[in-house]
């Protein structure tokens, strides 16, 4: 008898109705010839460290590095009963062949391993890969069953990044808990997480010490009969001047005056379509458009891949197709069609002789374990619940977009002359709207700022200086990473890498993996380093302290922790050693832990919640009046000494704008934030302000512009 392991009762639903008729039994669904049994996830996990010995029961640096020799897996007490049926037919003397069908990638081979491993089965294993579970795909896929013996090399990946987590995350957690934790706060460190969290607080500290400098630029209207066009003023060296008195004296200089044209340059351009998905890619555009997170953007495009059926497997690191799939192309974009949208754009693909198809969407070479996220064959029946709508729709549209050609645009370049000085102007003309015309609102949902188009202008005309204005601005600081902007520093370690192209070639050597980024961020969430402020990720003060504490440690390195992913992910292709990869990570847990021994710094003390709003009472800073630290409030940033007198606070809401966390800690410890917009005068009119400490050290507003 074939005994098929499945992750999931839903998975395992689907694949006994591709097999044959089946019956329900305890835990499993029994067919003639076969059975299908399933894990819920993790049945088993890997031993905490007081199954080592009762030394490591209590958390003390004396016992630390914790170092096994042979790691030690247990079964998850709440899915003993399952476990107990997996266990029951994995060593049933009548089944003789076994299948694993878990998810096709390192989790799905490590939740396996390890029932293989707790159950003593000593059976052949064949492996099911399909990255959809139509009836079609999960037929193909039992037609078509690998020797478990050649998924070693990925098994032997997913147990050394589970174990390497443990090591670095439990010594790492417990050193640093013992040494600078004070009672009931527990300082987690990771592997992964702290690298992306020093990417955030290294953001911070960027946004807090940036000083903002006002410019000067010097903008002219030209006009001839009934045509005009707007040109900013620029030399060799810079289009900003730093003082308003020599941007008045240029607007001075052509006012009135006349311009004659130096230069005017048109060029074409092209634009190809981005590449398809993967799941930091879908992850990255759902936030952009929708503002979800990453881990909703993975639930949603769960739900269409496993309950659905309409997507292919999202937990994918590639962004091109095989070439076994080139055939079937056809009938996804009918599937993508589906969807009133985007049924013109399929008609219109369907009607060609031939798909254009290029390296760009078919290349075997970019191929890994799973293809891009793409539609099925399977046709939208009925209405989505919202997100899987929504993020259907931009898996549907994105496949039918790659087939359109490039975008083709005519750029044009015009330098103007008046009286000495010259001014740039740049437009912009759509030839070709090609891939575009799917996203009429922009690639990423917001209306896209386009070039003006400029009238017909040619060397050496004359145009009329009708209009002269001198506008001040004023130096941003970087922005906050959003979820969107974060999953990308993830995928490139931090580096700021644009082009998508250029990303793919780096995905090994990120901070984790697709499929675990989200969880990623959602853990840093949860231990109360990062608070979502909006669509903004902002450190939090025990966030903080601990990079503080990490310092230049390699641990907190994007560096460090992308050669670890590099070396994952090449082991799961039997380039690398598990031995030598796993005697290095030993190394660094017994070196950081010695790091950590002779470290010095401040206890970080343990976020009390206030008053029942949810609220961390961290400090944010010390009071400017009285040096007690300053605490969050139900309604303010206020002095923790006020039932002694002290009455500094920072209002939550001062003129109709809600003050962040972040902007008060820099208020305190600068004295000053940078401009700020969203301030409301009575009268209902926006505005821009600094929030500044007077010599009393009371808050008050320094204007900016008006907006």
């Amino acid at each position: 008898m074939k005994l098929v392991v499945a992750e999931k009762p839903s998975v395992a639903r689907d694949l006994a109705n591709a097999l044959g008729r089946h019956r329900r039994e305890k835990g499993a669904l029994a067919g003639e010839g076969w059975s299908v049994t399933w894990a819920i996830g993790h049945l088993a996990e890997l031993a905490p460290p007081d199954a080592y010995g009762e030394e490591y029961k209590k958390w003390r640096l004396e016992s630390l590095p914790i170092l096994p020799e042979r790691f030690k897996t247990r079964i998850n007490a709440k899915t003993r009963d399952q476990f107990a049926v997996v266990k029951r037919l994995l060593r049933d003397a009548s089944v003789t062949e076994v299948v694993n069908a878990c998810d096709a990638g390192r989790e799905g081979e490590l939740i396996f391993s390890y029932l293989y491993q707790l159950s003593g089965c000593k059976k052949p294993v064949l492996r099911l890969w399909i990255s959809s579970l139509t009836l079609e795909a999960i037929r193909e896929g039992f037609a078509s069953l690998r020797d478990g013996r050649n998924m070693k090399p990925l098994e032997d990946a997913a147990r050394s990044r589970g174990e390497a987590d443990w090591i670095v995350g439990m010594n790492a957690t417990r050193a640093y808990s013992v040494r600078f934790g004070r009672p009931g706060n527990v300082l987690s460190v990771g592997r992964v997480q702290t690298p992306t969290l020093k990417l955030l607080v290294d953001r911070e500290r960027e946004i807090e010490d940036f000083k903002p400098e006002k410019f000067y630029t010097v903008y002219a209207r030209f006009k001839r009969e009934d045509s005009h066009y707007d040109g900013v003023w620029f030399n060799a060296k810079q289009n900003r001047l730093k003082e308003r008195e020599a941007a008045e004296a240029i607007a001075g200089k052509v006012r009135g005056g006349t311009g004659v044209v130096q230069k005017a340059e048109r060029k074409t351009a092209t634009e190809r379509p981005p590449l398809l998905y993967d799941l930091t890619e879908l992850q990255r555009n759902a936030n952009a458009r929708f503002g979800f997170t990453a881990e909703r953007t993975l639930r949603a495009a769960q739900a269409l891949y496993e309950e659905r059926k309409l997507i292919t497997y999202p937990r994918t690191s590639s962004r091109y197709l095989s070439k076994d799939m080139a055939g079937g192309l056809k009938k996804r974009i009918e599937a993508a069609g589906a969807l009133p949208a985007l049924s013109p754009f399929a008609t219109e693909l369907l009607a060609l002789p031939k798909l254009p198809v290029n390296g760009r969407i078919v290349d075997d070479t970019k191929v890994t374990d799973h293809h891009a996220i793409v539609p099925t064959n399977k046709k939208l029946s009925g209405e989505l619940p919202p997100d899987e709508a929504k993020v259907y729709d931009l898996v549907a549209r994105r496949f039918l977009a790659v087939f359109f050609p490039a975008a083709r645009f005519e750029n044009t370049s015009v330098v103007t002359a008046a009286n000495g000085e010259t001014f740039l102007s740049r437009g912009r003309v759509v030839l070709e709207a090609g891939w575009r015309r799917l996203y009429p609102d922009g690639v990423g949902g917001k209306k896209e700022k386009e070039p003006p188009v400029l009238p017909p202008v040619e060397v050496g005309q004359e145009w009329a200086v009708a209009k002269v204005a001198v506008k001040e601005g004023e130096t941003k600081p970087p922005p906050r990473y959003s979820e969107s902007s974060l999953l990308g520093a993830m995928e490139t370690a931090g580096k700021f890498v644009e082009d998508e192209e250029l990303r793919q070639a780096m995905k090994d050597s990120g901070l984790g993996t697709p499929a675990t980024r989200a969880a990623t961020i959602e853990r840093l969430i949860k231990v109360g380093y990062l608070v979502r402020e909006k669509k903004a990720l902002v450190p939090t003060e025990k966030g903080r302290a601990l990079i503080r504490l990490v310092g230049e440690s390699p641990l907190a390195s994007p560096d460090l922790t992308a050669r670890w992913e590099e070396r994952l992910a090449k082991m799961e292709k039997g380039a690398e050693s598990r031995t030598g990869f796993m005697t290095d990570i030993n190394s660094f847990a017994t070196t950081l832990v010695e790091e950590v021994r002779g470290k010095e710094g401040k206890k970080v003390a343990a976020p009390v919640k206030s008053g029942g709003n949810g609220k961390s009472n961290a400090p944010l800073g010390a009071c400017p009046k009285c040096g007690s630290p300053v605490v969050e409030t139900k309604k303010s940033y206020g002095c923790s000494n006020w039932k002694s007198g002290c009455k500094f606070a920072i209002w939550k809401t001062i003129s109709g704008k809600r003050i962040s966390e972040a902007q008060a800690r820099q208020l305190l410890t600068k004295g000053r934030t940078g401009q700020l917009k969203g301030f409301k005068s009575k009268a209902g009119k926006p505005y821009s302000a600094a929030l500044v400490l007077d010599g009393e050290h009371k808050v008050k507003l320094e204007f900016g512009e008006r907006n």
